[in-house]
């Protein structure tokens, strides 16, 4: 079928996705899982009436950006280095477990070296678009279940980042040595012209004019863009920019007013994320692996929950805290995505290894959203005691 304009892509996107949310509902599962299952019908691997997924994928990185912005304008600094402090070996600690057990699986199936290092990372991490998207605003602000979960999964970026670095300079038969140090240095980079821009040109602004709220909505996104922008010139990531810009804002008297605004925008973009996501799936792959694939993420939904209350237990969390984290955590993350992307451009893995995170993510999106949906506070909970906003 020959390619339709953007506008009539955008068309079937929201009008397919208004039709299967509320079928979902009725059905008490997550929107979410809508916007994956509209994306196998309409892409190229279904019908065929999208057939530039990759198109949607690239305008939908804006909402993961824009959730990161909200996300650091509920942090201050000062609680983000707490908050790091306390998390750090809980995060090493699973991601390593988590990536071993995989590993594991991949070995057990039958994989090369190559294709089971690579499985094992790329199931190491757990989904911020997920954790966040379910997180009850009251959760995210207020509740330190939604502190832990931040900043373990602002580390799973930092450390899925890095690993994207060094795919991509064996791919070009070298380790990447200069640019993982330059990423040390850029961070603090952004950091300082985050700080001292909002301090010397966006704070002034802000005061000056803050009576017109549609200068202020205009100059949150080009802060938020902006900084995004620096970043990943500087070779970090837009999402990692998104978040300090919004860290450097946190405690502006606008902060409350700017994440309220920017919702409607954010949750536009991350329903285009999913139907992407969605869309990329390739149906004719998937009988070959099915089986791995439904044992690796249904076994890592079950796996992760327990090592995340062994490891935040054992630093003195509560038990409660600790399942609930868990839990939350127990998917694969979009970032499993982006590395098989890598990977595959170098011909680091084999495409049937390819496929097999491709639809474990899928599996562990699917369930543990629903579950999630079903037991714990959420802003879409059918149930009025779960529901939060």
């Amino acid at each position: 079928m020959q390619d339709h304009s953007i506008v009539f892509s955008i068309f079937l996107i929201f009008s397919g996705a208004a039709l299967l949310a509320t079928i979902a509902l009725y059905l008490r599962q997550a929107m979410l899982i809508a916007y994956l299952v509209l994306g196998v019908l309409l892409g190229p691997w279904g019908l065929k009436l999208v057939t530039d997924p990759a198109l949607i994928q690239d305008i939908a990185e804006i909402g993961i950006i824009f959730l990161l912005f909200l996300l650091g304008l509920n942090l201050s600094p000062q609680k983000l280095l707490h908050l790091l402090r306390e998390t750090t070996m809980v995060t090493l600690f699973c991601t390593l477990a988590f990536s071993s057990a995989a590993g594991l699986l991949a070995w057990a199936f039958g994989y090369s070296l190559p294709d089971i290092l690579l499985i094992g990372i790329a199931c190491s991490f757990s989904s911020t678009i997920v954790g966040l998207k379910l997180l009850p605003t009251t959760v995210l602000h207020h509740k330190h279940t939604g502190e832990v979960i931040i900043s373990v999964l602002l580390l799973q970026d930092l450390i899925a980042i890095v690993t994207m670095l060094v795919l991509q300079g064996i791919g070009k038969e070298g380790l990447p040595l200069l640019e993982i140090a330059l990423l040390f240095v850029s961070l603090p980079a952004v950091c300082a012209v985050a700080w001292f821009g909002q301090k010397w040109v966006l704070l002034p602004l802000f005061r000056k004019f803050d009576r017109i709220q549609e200068y202020v909505f205009l100059l949150s996104i080009g802060w938020c863009l902006g900084i995004a922008q620096l970043s990943a010139t500087l070779g970090l990531s837009y999402e990692i920019g998104a978040f300090i810009a919004g860290i450097t804002i946190a405690t502006s008297p606008l902060a409350v007013f700017i994440a309220e605004s920017l919702k409607p925008l954010r949750d536009f973009f991350l329903v285009m994320f999913f139907f992407g996501l969605g869309a990329n799936f390739d149906i004719s792959a998937a009988p070959d692996v099915l089986l791995p694939a439904v044992i690796l993420g249904v076994g890592l939904l079950l796996f992760k929950p327990l090592v995340f209350r062994y490891a935040l237990v054992g630093q003195a969390e509560s038990n409660k805290l600790a399942w609930e984290t868990g839990i939350r955590l127990g998917q694969l993350s979009e970032f499993s995505l982006l590395i098989v992307f890598v990977a595959v451009s170098h011909q680091l893995i084999s495409d049937q290894a390819a496929t097999l995170i491709q639809i474990a993510t899928i599996i562990s999106f699917i369930f543990s959203a629903w579950y999630i949906v079903l037991k714990f506070p959420t802003p879409i909970a059918l149930n009025d005691k779960l529901r939060r906003d």
